[in-house]
């Protein structure tokens, strides 16, 4: 169990460069955001996993009851299966910073390992993230960044729970920065430049 926790993609960068995990939405794959991680990242090692859930044929990350509604036992089931994926495969390709991208589930799944495993990653883009509960708080040894971009009138992710989340990250420690657009659960263009601008450092 570790690295081969997920069937992924995996183009393997430099030792010394970063690990760079990109997680797709419900009903996306492995090839998502890959090519996409790829070009933000030119040297390095960019992982994409396929969730293990089937939702009536759409793969998640984890399980769950209704919309907005998790199983919060499937849930850490996942977040331990993630975290030990990520730091397997940041061990084998020898990265120096673990870096992660995720959108709508795979922004759940990874905030909830940012929550549990604090110190795993350096730096996270959460696009359209939804965290319905009060995490604990667990501050990071790690001077971690944090990139939230959110729709104002996204139905899937109330407003006052996007803030609710980028306050939480702000309290134990991390540097966060929010970013909206006017519309929905949709990614728009300004998003993206928004993620480019955040990931350019680490290239």
């Amino acid at each position: 169990m570790g690295k081969d926790n997920y069937f992924h993609n995996v183009r393997a960068g430099a030792a010394g460069q970063p690990l760079f995990v990109v997680l797709h939405g419900t009903g996306g794959d492995e090839n998502q955001f890959f090519d996409f991680g790829s070009r933000l990242l030119p040297k390095a090692t960019v992982i994409s996993p396929r969730g293990d859930v089937s939702e009536h044929g759409a793969a998640r990350f984890f399980r769950r009851k209704a919309e907005g509604v998790y199983d919060l036992d499937d849930l850490e089931r996942a977040t331990k299966n993630m975290a030990a994926f990520v730091e397997a495969n940041r061990d084998l390709y020898q990265a120096n910073k673990v870096i992660g991208l995720g959108f709508s589930n795979g922004a759940n799944i990874l905030a909830n390992v940012l929550i549990e495993f604090p110190d795993l990653f350096d730096a996270a883009v959460l696009m359209h993230p939804l965290i319905p509960f009060q995490p604990q708080s667990k501050p990071s040894t790690k001077q971690r960044k944090v990139l939230i971009t959110a729709g104002e009138r996204d139905p899937i992710c109330p407003v006052p729970l996007t803030q609710s989340l980028s306050d939480y990250f702000a309290e134990t420690g991390a540097d966060v920065s929010l970013v909206w657009h006017s519309g929905g659960h949709e990614i728009r263009s300004g998003e993206v430049d928004a993620v480019r601008d955040f990931i350019m450092p680490y290239a």
